[in-house]
């Protein structure tokens, strides 16, 4: 009886364990379908999506597979930047409902057993934030230093502090007359970066961290972590050979932005954030960092001096890489050896301030496949941005019509240059509305509702109502990979391995493997049939609805389930 006893004992311990280590890294498997609410379901018929709108979706979220949400900004704001210009941290804002509807929008979440990605936007507030407005009534006012201050130079201190640029490309000093003096901006005019060297302000962050905590959020996606710090001697940045920013390096306008951007500072303060975080538990909460930069640098954020910080950093590369088997190799090999286990790549596609995934590949629903078979298959966590699993594509708008405040502020560049940029400079044309059905306004919000962005034109046959009845739509091959993810170990948590044996440079392979599980996964990134020898093994998914067991079709991607 007492060996029985201790055998249940034992087990009832070994379970609650696995349980418990099961919540422990649960953002290490999940994967994220990132929202951007003012466009994605509007139900006030104001043309403007809301949290109400969110909470009848989330079926729709659930049943595609997805097992977190990272939705952007929606506390209180004057829109200038539409939420990421913060004017109240602790309050929603109208536009997009109330404190009562965010309750229950995360009781829902975690009703279904998903989890809640908060949008943090910690560098900087909007000028309208009551901090700013008493920081800048006057140079001995409490919170004089809670914003970064400091003279002009020249007879008359109207000459900026350095020579520093913004992450628009812009000058990042802006003067203010009411205390004669130079705030600094790492991105637009009206968001001042806050002085992380006052404690003061540390700690009121932090307390808004914990705010949020306490409302139920699982985690935070961190707006520009890189500018959380900058050099407190304000050295002039170094040239740079590039006009264009980059996914890899902080340069812009002919200027490497080395000295207001990734900051060792910035790294510590990683460190610091994760202490806050830790004191909530069961299950874990996270934190995955917005940085550019190589990830040699980048990787710091998430340990540093032998102490952990943010559980991911944004790995934008993905984005913006060639379609190309060989260049995707050469980048799936850097991300795992940088963020070689403990640590894990967090692999981005798409996201609401970029050209939309589709357009990168020429429409080609063929290619929009492969690249979420990488994204969903590969080592790392997935980030995918609302609407990729359709291939919605860009919508063009000039940028004298744009809302967006980038394209407000590149207004008079000739849009014949614009359209040269490869990245769009009116983020408004990858933030139109969600397409849902066929229906007037897609289905996004009433038929005599005005949107608040125009929507796709094609959205009579790329919508989600169109693509759920065709099981070889772009959104089932998410929902059939999403699936697969999930029930698979292998393809969320198993280890992963370049295959070097396949001599054609335009097959993409790599197998992952769990225990005694191993899977291969094989995209002919090509236009061409591939030959391929014989795999020992099972075809478990296809993106082409007929499959040859020793050629790949063009664009073809598969997994087999190899044989032990």
């Amino acid at each position: 009886m007492k060996t029985l006893f201790f055998s249940l004992l034992f087990f009832l311990f070994s379970a609650s364990s696995f349980a418990q280590s099961t919540a422990d890294d649960w953002w290490k498997k999940t994967t994220v379908y990132q929202i951007y609410p003012r466009s994605f379901y509007d139900t006030n018929a104001d043309g403007i999506g809301d949290l109400e709108g969110i909470i009848q979706k989330l079926d729709y979220i659930q049943q595609l597979g997805f097992e977190s949400i990272w939705i952007s900004p929606f506390t209180q704001s004057p829109q200038r930047d539409f939420g990421y210009d913060i004017s109240d941290y602790t309050a929603i804002d109208s536009v997009y409902g109330d404190t009562v509807t965010f309750k229950r929008l995360v009781e829902e979440i975690h009703r279904r057993g998903m989890h809640l990605i908060f949008d943090m936007v910690m560098n900087h507030t909007s000028d309208q934030h009551a901090w700013f407005k008493e920081s800048s009534s006057s140079k001995d006012n409490p919170k004089a230093d809670w914003y970064i201050w400091k003279d002009g130079r020249g007879k008359d201190g109207l000459k900026r502090p350095n020579n520093w640029r913004s992450m628009v490309g812009d000058r990042a000093w802006q003067y203010h007359p009411a205390r004669h003096q130079f705030y600094y901006h790492g991105f637009l005019p009206f968001q001042p970066d806050l002085n992380y060297n006052n404690a003061e302000v540390k700690k009121a962050m932090f307390d808004i961290v914990r705010f949020w905590l306490d409302k139920g959020v699982d985690g935070f996606r961190l707006d520009i972590i890189s500018a959380i710090h900058e050099d407190s001697t304000l050295k002039n940045n170094p040239p740079s050979a590039k006009l264009l920013p980059s996914d890899s390096k902080l340069t812009i306008f002919f200027q490497y932005a080395k000295n207001n951007f990734l900051q060792e500072q910035s790294f510590g303060f990683a460190t610091e954030l994760r202490q806050v975080i830790n004191e909530y538990q069961s299950p874990t909460r996270v934190l995955i960092g917005e940085s550019h930069g190589e990830e040699s640098l980048i990787k710091n954020f998430c340990k540093k001096d032998g102490k952990d910080g943010l559980h991911g950093v944004f790995l934008f590369k993905a984005i913006s890489e060639k379609f190309d088997a060989r260049k995707y190799a050469k980048m799936l090999a850097g991300f795992n050896h940088e963020f070689a286990d403990p640590l894990i790549p967090t692999l981005v596609f798409g996201n609401h301030d970029r050209t939309r995934s589709i357009d990168r590949v020429n429409s080609s629903v063929a290619k929009a496949k492969l690249k979420a078979l990488v994204q969903l298959t590969t080592r790392g966590i997935p980030f995918v941005y609302n609407g990729e699993e359709l291939g919605m594509p860009n919508v063009r708008i000039p940028l004298k019509e744009g809302k967006d405040a980038v394209a407000i502020a590149n207004s008079k560049v000739p849009q014949f240059l614009a359209d040269l940029s490869p990245e769009t400079l009116n983020r408004d044309e990858c933030r139109t509305p969600m397409l849902w059905s066929d229906q007037a306004n897609a289905g996004f919000c009433d038929s005599l509702a005005q949107p608040w962005l125009p929507i796709v034109s094609t959205y009579k046959t790329i919508n989600v109502a169109n693509q759920l009845q065709d099981s070889t739509s772009l959104l089932n091959t998410y929902r059939k990979l999403l699936t697969l993810r999930k029930s698979i170990p292998a393809l969320n948590s198993g280890s992963f391995t370049l295959k070097k044996d396949f001599n054609d440079k335009n097959i993409l392979a790599y197998e992952r493997t769990d225990g005694e599980a191993s899977y291969l996964v094989l995209l002919n990134m090509s236009k061409k049939v591939k030959e391929i020898e014989p795999i020992n093994g099972t075809t478990i998914f296809t993106t082409h609805s007929d499959s040859s067991t020793q050629q790949l079709q063009p664009y073809e991607g598969r997994i087999f389930q190899l044989e032990n």
